[in-house]
């Protein structure tokens, strides 16, 4: 059994579109680029774990993805376990990599996570252009109340366009979109009534991630955005546009931990310690309650406080999910995430700065690849690597990564701390 766990590697690739690659391809560059961040090789990690949500949906991988992936970029052999936890997959890989050395049945171990959401156009039989289909993310819902719940919107829907038609009202046109974005939007409305927050105070966290991002190369948006760009954005579904919603995009992420024993044998000065690995699982009744559970667990694992926290990231697959989970981290109270980040805390130079990489929103989101994407980056702030992001002296970084929707919450709901060393 090991006292303490270590990241001692961590490597992603930049998020985007990345057309001309599969996963094998995107593997093999995550790969190079954690050995790369060490004197490691391919011999040293003894169990790999590997994360990714939708190679079977795409391209019918739906077993064995890791032994394929790794095996055709040289790392085989070892055991390979594959993770599958909707968007907390990368963190969940790292979790279950964490409790192998805890335990003390191996001394160094992998946790990567990849995904390809960016596809050439789908044509028809006539090679004429499909409008994409979006089915896969339901996935992570329960798939037969979703639908239940879709066939009885969609009905409403022809319901209300029959009756504005009869009142010679247009019908606006939407776009596409996620139907997490349903989700959270639901959620961002709720909370406008109960606690009065404010659309502009989701611009002005949306505006937060995409100029922090402008100092992150690995990120897949690195173009700055004021708060009223944010606003003026084309709406998704209310009050959430399109500058509050994270993308797809394609990535892939990874990171090397070890032991006491491995780290005295392969000494290096940019270990981080991992002092709390949690993860959590939804309920289909009671509130939504996940995070707060998570990170109370951690904080108590850890032995520390939310006071004691200098750098976050956080899961903001829209720019209500900052919101809302800062309150459930435990930074401000219930009902005033909007008005600390309307405070400047959550800046880079705020008293607990959040998403410094630009988050999801603009760092992006491949979903099997972010919780690791996540550490990644609190390994480099705890390092002082983050250049013009850098936090000021960071001790300890928080990670929450939440993953799919099972009743008012998320499904899964992964907590990482991290300490320098």
């Amino acid at each position: 059994m090991s006292d303490n766990v270590y990241i001692y590697a961590a490597g992603m690739i930049k998020f985007g579109r990345h057309m001309d690659k599969g996963i094998k391809a995107l593997t093999g560059e995550a790969l190079k680029a954690v050995f790369a961040d060490c004197d490691l090789g391919m011999g040293d990690p003894e169990a790999a774990w590997f994360s990714n949500t939708g190679w079977g949906i795409s391209d019918f991988q739906h077993g064995i993805r890791g032994q394929v992936a790794l095996s055709a970029n040289g790392l085989d052999k070892i055991p390979i376990i594959n993770v599958e936890n909707a968007c907390a997959s990368g963190s969940s890989a790292l979790h279950s990599a964490w409790m192998s050395i805890k335990a003390g049945v191996y001394d160094c171990a992998l946790a990567i996570g990849v995904e390809k959401m960016y596809y050439p156009p789908p044509v028809d039989k006539d090679g004429n252009p499909v409008k994409p289909k979006i089915d896969g993310f339901i996935s992570g819902t329960d798939v037969e109340e979703t639908l239940k719940w879709i066939e009885t919107m969609k009905a409403e829907a022809r319901k209300k366009k029959e009756e504005n038609a009869a009142k010679g009202i247009e019908p606006k046109k939407g776009k596409p979109h996620s139907i997490f974005m349903d989700f959270y939007a639901a959620g961002s409305r709720r909370h406008m009534e109960a606690y009065g927050m404010t659309q502009k105070q989701l611009a002005i966290i949306a505006a937060k991630a995409h100029n922090n991002s402008t100092m992150n190369p690995l990120a897949q948006y690195t173009f700055p955005q004021t708060v009223e760009q944010v606003m003026n954005d084309y709406e998704v579904a209310y009050p959430l546009t399109r500058a509050m919603c994270a993308p797809i995009g394609d990535g892939a992420a990874a990171v090397i931990v070890c032991s006491d024993k491995f780290l005295k044998q392969h000494p290096t000065s940019r270990a981080v310690r991992i002092r709390a690995s949690i993860i959590k699982s939804g309920s289909r009744i009671g509130d939504n309650d996940i995070c707060g559970r998570a990170s109370k667990a951690a904080y108590e694992a850890a032995g520390i406080g939310p006071e004691d926290v200098g750098v976050v990231e956080l899961h903001d697959a829209t720019a209500f999910g900052e919101l809302y989970q800062t309150e459930q981290m435990g930074f401000c109270p219930t009902g005033e995430g909007g008005i600390l980040a309307e405070s400047g805390a959550t800046a880079l130079d705020g008293k607990i700065p959040v998403n410094p990489s630009g988050g999801l929103i603009s760092r992006g989101h491949p979903i099997g690849a972010s919780g690791l994407a996540q550490i990644n980056e609190l390994t480099t702030q705890l390092r002082g690597e983050a250049g013009g992001r850098q936090v000021a002296n960071p001790k300890i970084a928080m990670a929450e990564n939440g993953g799919g929707t099972l009743g008012m919450g998320e499904a899964a709901m992964a907590i990482h701390m991290l300490e320098k060393v």
